[in-house]
């Protein structure tokens, strides 16, 4: 069906950066702190997407080991001295975010990493000026999932769900966008599978990130997957 594609409400983590190396690399750090050894192939594309909070819990659960608080405090100490730097942008990104906003879309990011992280990815790659608006977690405000984060932004920002789309990896992506009565766009590239999306719902699927441009404009169909 015809669908208004004014705003789009963009998820970071699997779908404007490859994060992998820095989340790994400071999900390690922080398990060393706690006196855990890593094993070397440790793969954790699976559970990226969630709160840290959930990541942490997943991977102390195999040492049985409930300190989640000290492991994201140990976690987010490292990732902002030196993991989040380690983020890259996928092929083609920076120039599908360029062509959306000089078409007249306005950009949102809404990620479950905290804001002050996200705020400084996307300063590093000179990308921070084509957005409206930068959202993400912030202490104790209660925005660590995608459906709270998402109703924070529509109340924020006072646009109709109507007139917005999310474009993510993951199923939470398209879950957020679904508990707010918001069209879900699915990515291929990112850490999610076909499978994941599919059975997420998502309104439609993109192999590319030069397919994101075909979502400007006010007749986008989303039909298909």
């Amino acid at each position: 069906m015809p669908y208004a594609a004014s705003n789009l409400l963009l998820d970071l983590d699997g779908t404007l950066v490859d994060s992998q190396p820095g989340i790994l690399s400071s999900c390690r750090a922080a398990l060393r702190v706690l006196g855990h050894e890593t094993d070397p192939e440790m793969d954790i594309s699976s559970i990226i997407g969630p709160p840290i909070e959930d990541v942490m819990r997943y991977l102390l659960s195999s040492f049985e080991d409930d300190r989640v608080t000290e492991a994201v405090e140990a976690y987010r100490a490292d990732y902002g001295t030196r993991g989040l730097l380690l983020s890259e942008l996928y092929p083609g990104i920076r120039e599908a975010i360029v062509k959306l906003h000089s078409q007249g879309v306005s950009l949102f990011l809404a990620t479950s990493k905290r804001k002050s992280f996200a705020d400084r990815i996307l300063e590093n790659h000179g990308l921070s000026d084509l957005f409206q608006g930068i959202y993400g977690s912030v202490p104790g405000a209660g925005l660590d999932h995608k459906p709270e984060l998402l109703a924070h932004i529509l109340h924020d920002t006072r646009l109709p769900a109507k007139d917005c789309l999310m474009v993510g990896d993951r199923k939470y992506d398209i879950a957020g966008a679904h508990a707010n009565r918001m069209r879900a766009v699915g990515v291929l590239w990112g850490y999610g599978s076909r499978e994941e999306l599919e059975l997420a719902g998502a309104d439609l699927l993109v192999d590319a990130p030069a397919e994101l441009t075909s979502l400007a404009g006010s007749d986008v169909a989303l039909s298909h997957r």
